[in-house]
């Protein structure tokens, strides 16, 4: 799809109009999960035409990645504090508990679902893990350029494994959900020293 037809798409509803719709597609998630989820039910609970919604997004897969997206706080490119410490730091406060245990439930289950359904794989690897994963190098990049991290540190292309790994196998392991207690820690302990960069 061109970036032209694209902004056609999003340009007939408004940005008001599409949050909404994205907070009924994320309540609808939660509810019945993704399998059980149908673009019927989407359209009831907004008050949508099927044909508004798949003009839009073209079907279900693309919708819930970026209904999942949308939620998300931010961009990790937009934090500039002047430390890589700071900065992932102010990445893990800009959710708070509550919201985290949500999310945790979240993307558990669409975890399972992405396994067997590749039209959701490809949207959440387009919408969330790419662009996901440029900003946290974006991050990392600023810090090789303060002489922070090493350009040829190994661990840079794996800080996105290290950050969804903490955040995902909380639950798992410790029957708990994440927090921003246990991310800060996990960020001084694991994460700063992957990059060379003292946690004090």
């Amino acid at each position: 799809m061109t970036e032209a037809v694209a902004a056609t798409r999003r340009s007939r509803i408004t940005p008001e109009r599409e949050a909404e719709l994205y907070e009924a597609v994320l309540d609808l998630l939660r509810e019945v999960g993704y399998d059980a989820l149908t673009m019927d039910a989407v359209a009831a609970r907004t008050r949508s035409s099927k044909a508004t919604l798949y003009r839009q997004w073209g079907g279900k897969a693309e919708l819930v990645a970026k209904a999942v997206r949308h939620n998300k706080p931010g961009r990790a490119g937009d934090v500039d504090t002047g430390s890589l410490k700071g900065d992932l730091h102010a990445l893990t406060l800009r959710a708070d508990d509550c919201e985290m245990e949500q999310s945790s439930a979240l993307m558990r289950g669409l975890a399972m679902a992405v396994h067997g359904n590749p039209d959701l794989l490809k949207a959440f690897r387009e919408h969330l893990i790419e662009p996901e994963a440029a900003e946290f190098h974006r991050v990392l990049q600023r810090a090789v350029d303060r002489g922070e991290v090493r350009a040829d540190n190994p661990a840079i292309r794996f800080v996105m494994h290290m950050m969804i790994g903490a955040f995902a196998a909380r639950t798992m392991i410790d029957e708990q959900p994440p927090t921003q207690d246990f991310l800060l820690s996990y960020i001084d302990a694991v994460v700063l020293p992957a990059f060379g960069v003292p946690a004090s």
